[in-house]
């Protein structure tokens, strides 16, 4: 960000230990500046663009021998934009409660030495963001950099995984699945690979209408749609109701899957509030519905992502009634079901959709085969359109994976295996809870969920999650910091951790660091 005043100290030589010094705080406050503006709804590369404008400007004049005031650099980058004048700010007093400039009034120049430079110190910014505007305003979505980076160190074995969006694969049967991968391969007809473009496996397709009988759902095979995992799933969905520059509603936090593809299409977002333990606000989400061009909504109605919450039976009954009334489709990610505690697991909103305004996005790579990217939607009224966008983005879904996970459905191995699991990631979360009692600072709130393998931790107000994330991978530990769950990066006092490995003494030494890094803010 361009920011810069007239300094006091143009003479002023600083040594190493003072420029570092004044370099670190700097970089730090331009952090909390940018994050606080994206909070905000600001387009970050739109004023970018502004303050290049203004450097332009300032430069070119420096070379004409001039020196502009305020008044003359909004008048020249306005001239530029094509607008009036009357569309630009001085962004040096607060805009919407972002201190610009702040206590900053050194700049530092060629030698170290601080330089003389224009006083301006301001930025600009666009009038209209000087109106407040409610919480559940609309959003542009930019957070993929945020998640690149926290997904990058999780790559590395060394690291504890914490931070991993995965489950450990060693939890997974990978013998049984290589034998049905390649019976399916040796003894596959060859007009299958036709027969089973999009919607796709019948066998496979079968198989999944069945598994929603067993609770009770009647959803025929012609419905299903099979995908490359549950996010291609999710995001046909996304693609057949939503355009770019309209607005979807989701979640508060959410699953970062959802903000990517809402930055990616360019797609605005309104954010629901989310309880920890009893799902979305319906009464937050009336009022956006009546504020706002709701186009679609995302949501994780069961073990939702990261938070781990469950919405009631009634809760989703009524989600659905609401947006049918409205006639706005529910895109559910239920991507975690399989992976419920409990012998009678909740139901899908799916189940209570009688109109087929509900596309229910479904995985195997959570529950069963990570890395086969083996997914499915059941997408109502919008079958067709779903499955002409898949063949349009990515043809078809490999057709021997297909065939092999719908006989190892078929033969009965799925259903010990997913026991198993569910038994041994209960266990992890027990034991996960255990040491985070023991080794965290007092002051922090977590909700248990029934399944799942993710823990939404909230600290003290104090706690920096984001800096709490770069000093854990000091110690080679990796956490997923709450401000990636946000568009506007809120939760930036909060961490999701992953207990989907077996929790190892290396583990339990992890959260005892995080617990002492957490401590120092209490300190502070």
């Amino acid at each position: 960000m361009y920011i810069w005043e007239r300094t006091d100290w143009p003479d002023l030589t600083w040594d190493s230990a003072h420029l570092a010094a004044l370099l670190g705080q700097a970089s730090r406050e331009q952090g909390r500046l940018l994050g606080r503006m994206q909070d905000l709804g600001f387009d970050l590369r739109r004023e970018a663009q502004l303050n290049t404008l203004t450097e332009d400007v300032v430069r070119s004049s420096e070379i004409e021998g001039e020196k502009l005031d305020s008044d003359q650099v909004r008048s020249s980058i306005a001239r530029r934009l094509g607008m009036d004048v009357g569309g630009l700010v001085p962004a040096d007093r607060d805009v919407e409660g972002v201190a610009i400039a702040g206590d900053l009034r050194c700049s530092v120049g060629r030698g170290g030495v601080a330089e003389d430079r224009v006083p301006l110190g301001f930025v600009f910014a666009l009038a209209s963001r000087r109106s407040s505007t409610p919480k559940s305003r609309r959003t542009r979505v930019a957070v993929s950099d945020l998640v690149f980076d926290t997904l990058e160190a999780s790559r590395d074995r060394g690291i504890v995984p914490l931070g991993s969006a995965f489950p450990s694969p060693t939890l997974f049967p990978w013998a049984k699945l290589a034998r049905y991968l390649g019976s399916s391969a040796r003894h596959m007809d060859p007009w299958n690979t036709v027969e089973s473009l999009p919607p796709g496996s019948i066998d496979l397709r079968r198989q999944i209408a069945r598994r929603y009988l067993r609770l009770g759902m009647s959803i025929g095979i012609e419905q299903i749609v099979v995908t490359s995992g549950a996010l291609e799933a999710l995001n046909l969905a996304l693609q057949t109701v939503v355009r770019p520059g309209e607005t979807i509603a989701i979640e508060s936090p959410t699953f970062y899957g959802c903000l990517q593809a809402a930055e990616r299409l360019g797609i605005n977002v309104v954010e629901i509030p989310t309880h920890p333990r009893e799902g979305i606000d319906l009464s937050a989400l009336s009022k956006a519905i009546a504020k706002n061009r709701i186009r679609a909504c995302w949501f994780m109605t069961t073990l939702h992502h990261p938070t781990g919450a469950t919405a009631s039976a009634d809760k989703k009954r009524e989600l659905v009634r609401l947006l049918t009334s409205h006639g706005i489709p529910l895109i559910e990610d239920d991507a975690y079901a399989e992976l419920q505690f409990s012998p009678k697991p909740a139901l899908p909103a799916k189940a209570f959709d009688s109109k087929g305004f509900v596309m229910h996005c479904g995985s195997f790579s959570k529950c069963l085969a990570p890395g086969y990217r083996l997914g499915w939607v059941a997408a109502g009224r919008f079958t067709k359109e779903v499955a002409r966008l898949k063949i349009e983005s990515s043809l078809a879904t490999s057709l021997p994976v297909q065939q092999g996970i719908a006989q190892m459905l078929q033969h009965g191995s799925y259903d010990s295996h997913l026991a198993g699991l569910r038994r041994q990631l209960a266990g992890q979360q027990a034991a996960a809870l255990d040491s985070v009692r023991r080794h965290f600072p007092p002051g922090y709130r977590v909700a248990a969920p029934a399944g799942g393998y993710f823990l939404w931790i909230e600290c003290a107000r104090s706690v920096d999650s984001l800096e709490v994330h770069r000093l854990a991978l000091d110690f080679g530990i990796a956490i997923a910091p709450g401000p990636m769950f946000s568009a506007r990066r809120q939760f930036g006092n909060f961490l999701r951790l992953n207990y989907g490995h077996p929790w190892t003494p290396a583990m339990d030494r992890a959260i005892q660091r995080l617990g002492e890094i957490l401590r120092r803010y209490d300190a502070g």
